[in-house]
């Protein structure tokens, strides 16, 4: 499979922007740790893409991804990519062994409160997101709710990085991405 067979994929089953702009956004991380680790950037690439591809057709737990998994056999995605991709939900029962395992988790909902604080910032920017305005987001549980904060630090602890650091690493890598994002900006009303 290649990188676009799996957006073809995305797209034929997501129907809302954000959730399509969350998985490339999930990607832009993926593969950066990939470039960082010498590995296979499109299997990584297509494993972030297809990570939340059944979540409008199995919105609850546990049903994604667990029902989502045959779909993707069906289409020819490898074992290692549906592995991967089972593990992130912490209730699969699939624990996460692999490198790809645990930098899909802890990209995941970090990508999440990233894009959102992206929103919220005066030019709507990621541009203008930091290290320490995403700590402190972190600590306001009012924002971002359906982020999960602990999933966030176990994912960085399970990837072995320190958690300012992966923060940092990810916001580079969804900035060189923004525009595609729809994180690059938004024109200020004068």
């Amino acid at each position: 499979m290649d990188r676009e067979t799996a957006w073809n994929i995305v797209c034929e089953f997501v129907q809302s922007d954000a959730l399509r702009r969350h998985a490339l956004a999930v990607e832009a991380c993926v593969v950066a740790y990939a470039q960082k680790h010498a590995q296979d950037e499109v299997e990584w690439a297509i494993t972030a893409l297809l990570h939340d591809f059944d979540w409008e057709i199995h919105p609850q737990a546990p049903d994604h991804p667990m029902k989502g998994e045959p779909i993707l056999a069906g289409r020819g995605v490898s074992e290692q990519i549906r592995r991967a991709i089972l593990s992130h939900a912490n209730y699969s029962g699939v624990p996460r062994v692999s490198l790809l395992e645990k930098t899909l988790f802890a990209c995941d909902e970090l990508a999440g409160l990233l894009t959102a604080i992206s929103y919220v910032k005066p030019g709507r920017s990621i541009h203008e997101v930091d290290v320490p305005s995403v700590r402190k987001k972190m600590k306001d549980k009012a924002f971002a709710r359906s982020v999960n904060r602990e999933d966030i630090l176990g994912g960085a602890e399970q990837l072995g990085v320190d958690l300012d650091e992966h923060i940092a690493f990810c916001i580079q890598a969804m900035r060189g991405r923004a525009a595609e994002l729809g994180l690059d900006g938004a024109p200020r009303a004068q």
